[in-house]
C-alpha cells in the first residue's frame, strides 16, 4: 500500500502576517549589494555531513549546497527541481509503483565553485558520505532510517561496533545508472522526498579526496566514520558546492562568515553580491547595528526583546511565523561525564556535587519537571508567543496529543518526589550543579534562572549555578555528555512526527542518546512507526509514545514553536516556509532596495 505522509501544509502569505514599518523616505539604502545578516551563535562547521544545528545549516549550508530538490516557496508538501532535472513521482516513472524505488535524473551543465562538472557520482558519493561518516548524535540516521531500514538508525551496534556489511548495504542502495541516481528503499517510506529537500547536499568527490578526505572506497570508510571533533572533518573550513554562492572566508577570530555570489551558477546569478553572517552575542550591540543600518536582519535572541525593536524607523517585525519545532525544552543527562567536570561539582551527593548518574533516578526527574510553570515561561521569554507543549511532537502533526499528560506545577508534589530520590539522600543532603544555556539565547537564560529559583526555594540544600556557553562549545559539550541539565530546542529535519520522536526519545537520538535515555519499547514504537504505511496505526505508536516521555520523562517539554522575524524593510525577496528554523536560510532571491 502507497504510505501516506501525514504533513503539516501551511502556506505562507508573509504580509498577511506582518506588522512593520515602512522605508523612511529618502533613508539610503547601506550596502545595497551586501546582506548583513547578525545571530547570538556561532559556526560550528562548514561540512553538510556534520552539521546538525540551525546556525550553520540554516544561514550558511543551503547557499553554498544544492540538493536534489528543494521546498517550493512557503510549501512543505510540494516541490521544485535542483539538482536533478524533475521532480520524480509516480506519472514522470521517477517513483515506482511500489514507492520503494526513486530515480532521480541529473541535471546537466552544473559546475562547482571550482569549475569542475558536477555528475551522478558525486550525487551519489555525498549520500554515502552523510550516511557513514555518522558522528555521534549527528544526522547520518536521517538517510540510514529510510533507506536501509527504520531499525537502522546508525552505522555501529549497541556496542559501538561499525556494522560489518553497513558500507555493502548503502552501496547497493544507490546506484548510478548513466545520468541517474536510483535510490532503493528496504520498504516504501512516502516521506522520502522530503528528507531529500533538505539532506542531499551534494559535494564534489574529487575535491573532498585531494583534501584528504574520504575517498568513496569501502577500505577507508571506517577511518571516517564518527569523528570525535567537527575539526576533523574535511569540510570543516573549506567548501565546494553548486549553490548560489561560495566561500570567500570563515574567520574564526570576528566569528564572521563571507559569501560571495558565484557569478558561473547554473541558473541566473543571485542579486546579492556578498552575505556576511556574524556572531554577535549581546542583543544590544546587534539593535544598534540594525537600526544604524549596518546589519539588515537580526537574531532577536528571545521576544522579551521585540520591544526593543517595534517601531525602529526603516524596520520590518514579521510576527507568528509558522514553524515545526519544539523549543526550548529541558534536558536532563543520566550518565554526565564526570573527568574534569565542574558542573558537577564534587562529584557526590554531599551537598556540593551530584554523582554522574544523578539524574537515572526517575524522581529527580519528576521533581523537577513538577516545578516548571511552562506558561509563566512563554508568558515571560516569549511574550505570550507559542504554545505549551506536553510531548516531542508539535501541534498539528500526526500523533499530537491534543490532551496529552503532562506535568502541572506543584511544589507539594516535587516537594515529595525529591524525598523520595536517591533513598532520601537528595532531600537530606542537598546537591549542586551547574544549568546550561547558549550565550545570548535570552530566552533560554530566563528559563534556566526561573528553574534554579524554584528549585532553591524548596531547600536550602539545593543550590544550581547557571552559565552561558558559546554556540559551537555547547554543542560538542552536548555531545559529549558534559552538561547535567541544559536548554536546547529541535527544528524539523522534514515535516513528519518520526523527525521528533527520534531526536528526542530513541536511544541512537540526537539528544536522547547523549543523554543515556533507553527504553527497549520506545525503539521498538519509533522504528515500527517510521515503516508503518497505514496513518491510523502511526498514530496509535506516536500517542503511545507521547505517553511514555510523560511517564519517563527524560526531557522537559515547554513550548511549540512560532517565528518572529526581525530584518530592515528595504530586504527584498524574502518569504518564509514553516523549515525555515532562523528565518533567514536561502538568500537566492534576496536584494536590497527602496
Amino acid at each position: 500500500m502507497q504510505r501516506r505522509l501525514a504533513v503539516v501544509l501551511i502556506l505562507v502569505l508573509g504580509v498577511t502576517l506582518a506588522t512593520f514599518t515602512g522605508v523612511v523616505q529618502g533613508q539610503a539604502v547601506k550596502n545595497p549589494d551586501t546582506f548583513v545578516y547578525q545571530s547570538a551563535g556561532d559556526v560550528e562547521t562548514l561540512d553538510p555531513a556534520w552539521e546538525y544545528d540551525t546556525t550553520s545549516s540554516a544561514t550558511i549550508l543551503w547557499n553554498i549546497y544544492e540538493t536534489l530538490i528543494f521546498f517550493r516557496g512557503g510549501r512543505t508538501d510540494l516541490y521544485d527541481p535542483m539538482l536533478a532535472s524533475e521532480v520524480p513521482n509516480l506519472q514522470n516513472g521517477g517513483v515506482s509503483a511500489d514507492g520503494k524505488t526513486f530515480t532521480f535524473k541529473i541535471r546537466q551543465g552544473v559546475k562547482f565553485h571550482d569549475g569542475t562538472p558536477m555528475t551522478a557520482d558525486d550525487v551519489k558519493y555525498s549520500l554515502l558520505r552523510i550516511m557513514l561518516t555518522d558522528r555521534d548524535a549527528g544526522p547520518s540516521w536521517l538517510l540510514l532510517a529510510p533507506i536501509l531500514g527504520f531499525d537502522v538508525q546508525s552505522t555501529r551496534d549497541d556496542k559501538g561496533n561499525l556494522i560489518p556489511d553497513i558500507f555493502d548495504r548503502a552501496n547497493r542502495a544507490i546506484q548510478v545508472q548513466g545520468n541517474t541516481v536510483v535510490i532503493t528503499l528496504t520498504k516504501p517510506y512516502a516521506g522520502f522526498l522530503s528528507i531529500l529537500a533538505t539532506w542531499s547536499p551534494v559535494v564534489s568527490q574529487k575535491f573532498v579526496a585531494a583534501n584528504g578526505g574520504w575517498d568513496g572506497q569501502k577500505a577507508t570508510m571506517p577511518k571516517y566514520n564518527n569523528l570525535p571533533k567537527p575539526d576533523q572533518m574535511t569540510l570543516f573550513d573549506k567548501a565546494n558546492g553548486t549553490g548560489p554562492f561560495k566561500l570567500e572566508r570563515w574567520d574564526r577570530g570576528t566569528k564572521t562568515v563571507t559569501l560571495i555570489r558565484n557569478d558561473d551558477y547554473w541558473r541566473t546569478p543571485a542579486k546579492l553580491r556578498r552575505i556576511v553572517l556574524q556572531n554577535v552575542e549581546e542583543f544590544g550591540p546587534r539593535r544598534l547595528a540594525l537600526q544604524n543600518g549596518d546589519a539588515d536582519m537580526i537574531s532577536l535572541g528571545g521576544l522579551v526583546n521585540l520591544p526593543a525593536v517595534q517601531g525602529l524607523p526603516g524596520v520590518r517585525v514579521v510576527d507568528d511565523l509558522p514553524q515545526l519545532g519544539n523549543s526550548p525544552a529541558l534536558f536532563m543527562t543520566y550518565n554526565i561525564d564526570p573527568e574534569g567536570n565542574t558542573d558537577i561539582g564534587s562529584a557526590k551527593l554531599d551537598g556540593n556535587g551530584i554523582p554522574p548518574n544523578f539524574f537515572s533516578d526517575i524522581h529527580v526527574r519528576r521533581a523537577f519537571a513538577y516545578l516548571v510553570d511552562r506558561q509563566a515561561f512563554i508568558d515571560q521569554a516569549y511574550r505570550g508567543k507559542g504554545r505549551v507543549a506536553n510531548g516531542p511532537i508539535p501541534f498539528g502533526m500526526l500523533g499530537y496529543a491534543p490532551r496529552g499528560k503532562w506535568f502541572e506545577v506543584s511544589k507539594d508534589k516535587a516537594i515529595a518526589e525529591f524525598k523520595e530520590a536517591w533513598g532520601g539522600q537528595v532531600w537530606d543532603k542537598g546537591f549542586k550543579f551547574t544549568l546550561s544555556f547558549n550565550t545570548g539565547n535570552v530566552a533560554r537564560q530566563t528559563l534556566t534562572q526561573m528553574v534554579k529559583e524554584a528549585v532553591e526555594g524548596l531547600n536550602p540544600k539545593f543550590k544550581i549555578d547557571t552559565r552561558g556557553i558559546t554556540w559551537s562549545t555547547y554543542l560538542q559539550q552536548q555531545a559529549k555528555r558534559r552538561l547535567p541539565m541544559f536548554a536546547l530546542g529541535w527544528a524539523a529535519d522534514y515535516p513528519d512526527p518520526d523527525n521528533f520522536t527520534t531526536p528526542f526519545m530513541h536511544s541512537t537520538g540526537t539528544f536522547s542518546g547523549p543523554q543515556g535515555y533507553k527504553n527497549p519499547e520506545v525503539d521498538r514504537l519509533i522504528e515500527a512507526a517510521g515503516k508503518e504505511p497505514d496513518p491510523k496505526k502511526r498514530e496509535e505508536a506516536y500517542l503511545k509514545l507521547q505517553e511514555l516521555a510523560y511517564q519517563d520523562v527524560p526531557t522537559i517539554y515547554l513550548r511549540y514553536s512560532v517565528g518572529t522575524l526581525v530584518l530592515r524593510s528595504w530586504v527584498k525577496g524574502w518569504y518564509n516556509n514553516p523549515m525555515f528554523a532562523e528565518g533567514y536560510e536561502y538568500a537566492y532571491r534576496f536584494s536590497k532596495g527602496q
